[in-house]
């Protein structure tokens, strides 16, 4: 026994000194709160934090207080900033080595890097002015840590400086995640088109009719079943590996607001809440911004994105303002023919030479990897599976994609004002949202936007012969916007936002059904009181619209009798009792929900087969096939029912059969599967896995949550509302801001996880920072 005790004192003791050096290890890097610090700053500047670790930066100048957000942003989430540079510029795998090479693969053709170094010498003074002061502050507040980010020791590896070319690469990094599609869709689009007659492929890739949530009230009528005989080679049984079909657009987010004229301050209310992964630390952080500008105080108060000078989102007293991913058409797929060395391509002025760009991808620990990248006039030549080459066409690679005027923003005091600005803003096309203290609120399209000739917009088209090409970005005048509905509510939800003709100068990139939009819109009409606490129940609604009719199909046809013989009676009980929401306790919702999905893919199943033969995924669709299938179902003719089954009602029976036997296998038995089980936050850090036993440590808990596609609480276990905005200009007291995980990236940190169970139980927390906790001073060097 005493041996025993000695063994386990020992280990005890081996524990505490492990845990003590692992404790001052990582302390080292933690930024001293209330420091003080000589900077490359005109006056001094101070750091404020509340107790959650809200910045509040008051400077005399902009360019001072951009300085200090680099700072900040460095000393909290510097390694987030590296990641995110070096995802766009396809250089990951320097810090990572080979698995990730594959990655920076894929994303050197855009050749962001060389895109970003050309952009600098074209940019402004002031904006090359505002990105020297910021980047400054990046390297200095990383320098004023006594080590570096733990991640680097983890990694053995050294941070590199910031270089103002990086913060370029940061907005190119949100390109490739909200359209980085780099033409898939329309390779999947071209396939199908060539495999299938006109009038069903027209029938397959239709808008969906069924959920209209256009907020110019334009409206698309539903493409009829085709008289013709159902296509034979959608009737074959073919096998897929990956047979899901494509379903939800949730990336890019929800925003509504509503003109003062319904609320009770007077003032228009925005709310906005952007759909991205969810990762340790959150993509966001929250800070105001106060300096001093032609005599005039001025103070904007928001979200900024780590490795940018500008607030994002957020209010300046005057205007609010938001955004959500247009989910349009930013992209073409040129189909090239190229001579029979492959060294030339076939142009409007003949033949031209292939430009071969040569890039060096460095590997850590492993020989540098050569890459020639082939350029054409129209894009780089990208790799499919069939023989014929493709360009893409893509506004990122343009010169106008990427600037910094979105910060104008931060001094605009009117919605329409705001609205005018929308073809001076380079970022990745937006749907902007705007309200003003005075009661306007607005819409219109905040990026580039091209004057654009292309036969069709969905297919791959050949461009040599001159009739398809792209033009100059449109004037103001010529961007789609609305100002001031009559019904006093504007929204947006990454589903069609317009028709007729202005729809014709954005298409579709791979709209959304719609049923998220037109609940939101259906909230907003039955709206009492307008209230911020209002805007924000519906963020946080849950209601499961879209399967409301696909509950009432099952129950119609898998009768009581029906489902005792089948063995489906607690499947059919559950989905009577609990569907109707997201709810974390609904087992009803995860068992309808995979009944819905099953019964498409078995519809749809050819298709995927289809496609997957020719090297492209029904996923990588642009529309959804529940539209079609709903056509399909009111006629029943026999011809369009998979050759597997006998009567639709076999087919219901077996989708319905196989949801219950897919959660049998995942939960084991039903009482077992309720959705909080199968929707639990997954929210880590990159490098969690890495660290044996301590890495579970770095990560939020795992925790149910709510919500999910089609309904306006987007949230899956690593996917979803990366924050909730709520906020009038001018009455920002009243308003809401929350974000997932903490403001910081440290895990010694107080602010590490100081949002998230407020963001993760729906409180609603202060858009404004709290009282002053802890205060940094920079100041400047003598």
């Amino acid at each position: 026994m005493k041996i025993l005790s000695w063994l386990f004192a020992l280990l005890l003791l081996l524990i505490l000194v492990c845990s003590g050096s692992l404790y001052l290890f990582l302390r080292g890097s933690l930024p001293d709160y209330n420091g003080r610090y000589q900077a490359a700053v005109a006056d001094p500047v101070t750091l404020a934090r509340d107790a959650l670790g809200y910045l509040v930066i008051r400077a005399t100048e902009r360019t001072d207080a951009a300085y200090a957000l680099g700072f900040a942003h460095a000393q909290e989430r510097f390694f987030q900033m590296d990641v995110s540079r070096r995802f766009a510029a396809g250089e990951l795998s320097a810090l990572f080595g080979l698995r990730a090479l594959a990655q920076d693969q894929q994303q050197r053709p855009h050749l962001f890097r060389r895109r970003a170094e050309q952009l600098l010498t074209t940019l402004p003074a002031d904006e090359l002015q505002l990105l020297a002061a910021y980047s400054r502050g990046v390297n200095e507040g990383l320098a004023s840590l006594a080590r570096p980010p733990f991640e680097y020791s983890l990694l053995k590896a050294e941070p590199e400086a910031w270089l103002e070319a990086d913060t370029l690469l940061v907005i190119y990094s949100m390109y490739l995640d909200l359209q980085g599609k780099a033409g898939r869709d329309e390779y999947a689009m071209t396939k199908l088109s060539a495999a299938l007659p006109a009038d069903w492929y027209q029938f397959l890739q239709q808008h969906s009719a069924d959920w209209q949530a256009a907020i110019d009230h334009s409206r698309v009528n539903a493409v009829p079943v085709p008289d013709s005989p159902y296509p034979a080679i959608l009737r074959q049984q073919l096998s897929c590996s990956h047979c899901a079909i494509k379903d939800a657009t949730d990336l890019g987010s929800n925003n509504f607001a509503v003109a003062g004229s319904a609320t009770p301050h007077g003032a228009a209310i925005l709310a906005d809440d952007m759909h991205l992964s969810q990762r340790v630390p959150g993509i966001w952080y929250k800070v105001q911004l106060n300096w001093q500008q032609q005599g005039q105080s001025r103070q904007v108060t928001g979200l900024s994105l780590p490795g940018t000078p500008a607030i994002v989102v957020g209010s300046n007293g005057h205007i609010a303002w938001g955004f959500t991913n247009t989910t349009a058409d930013w992209h073409d797929l040129v189909k090239v023919t190229l001579s029979e060395d492959q060294q030339q391509y076939l142009s409007p002025q003949g033949w031209q030479d292939v430009k071969h760009y040569q890039e060096q991808i460095h590997i850590k620990d492993a020989p540098t990897e050569q890459l020639t990248v082939l350029y054409t006039e129209w894009g780089p030549l990208l790799p499919f599976p069939d023989e014929q080459p493709y360009a893409l066409r893509w506004i990122a690679h343009q010169p106008y994609a990427v600037n910094f005027n979105l910060r104008q923003l931060e001094v605009t005091t009117g919605a329409a004002e705001a609205l005018a600005l929308a073809p001076t803003i380079g970022i990745p096309a937006q749907n902007l949202l705007v309200a003003d203290a005075a009661g306007n609120i607005g819409w219109t399209v905040f990026g580039p936007i091209p004057e654009r000739q292309v036969a069709d917009w969905d297919t791959a088209q050949t461009w040599h012969q001159g009739s398809n090409f792209w033009g100059e970005i449109l004037p103001a005048d010529a961007y789609p916007s609305i100002l001031n509905p009559d019904s006093g509510h504007l929204w947006s939800a990454n589903a069609r936002t317009i028709g007729g003709d202005a729809y014709h100068l954005i298409g579709n990139g791979g709209y959304d059904l719609g049923a998220r939009g037109h609940q939101i819109a259906s909230s907003l009409q039955q709206l009492n009181d307008a209230d911020e606490n209002a805007l924000h129940r519906i963020q946080l609604d849950h209601r499961a619209v879209l399967l409301s009719r696909w509950q009432q199909l099952l129950l119609a046809e898998l009768s009581p009798t029906v489902a005792e013989e089948t063995g489906l009676s607690d499947f059919r009980q559950y989905i009577a009792e609990s569907s109707d929401y997201a709810a974390p306790d609904a087992i009803g919702y995860t068992l309808l929900r995979q009944f819905r999905l099953s019964m498409l893919e078995l519809t749809f199943a050819p298709i995927a087969a289809l496609l997957e033969q020719a090297g492209a995924r029904s996923s990588d669709l642009k529309y959804s096939l529940e539209t079609p299938f709903w056509l399909l179902w009111q006629q029943q003719r026999p011809d369009t029912l998979p050759a597997a089954y006998s009567s639709w009602q076999e087919l219901l029976l077996s989708a319905a059969r196989d949801s219950q036997q897919k959660i049998l296998a995942q939960y084991g038995s039903l009482q077992q599967a309720n959705w909080g089980k199968r929707n639990s936050a997954r929210i880590e850090h990159p490098l969690a896995s890495a660290i044996p036993l301590l890495g579970r440590w770095l990560n939020m808990p795992v925790t149910p949550l709510a919500g999910d596609s089609h309904m306006p609480r987007v949230q899956h276990a690593a996917f979803g509302q990366s924050q909730r905005m709520v906020v009038a200009p001018g009455q920002e007291q009243s308003g809401i801001l929350v974000i997932p995980a903490g403001q910081s990236g440290h895990p010694l940190s107080p602010f590490y996880r100081a949002d998230h169970r407020y963001w993760q139980a729906a409180i609603a927390l202060p858009f404004l920072p709290g009282p002053e906790k802890y205060q940094q001073l920079l100041l400047p060097a003598p």
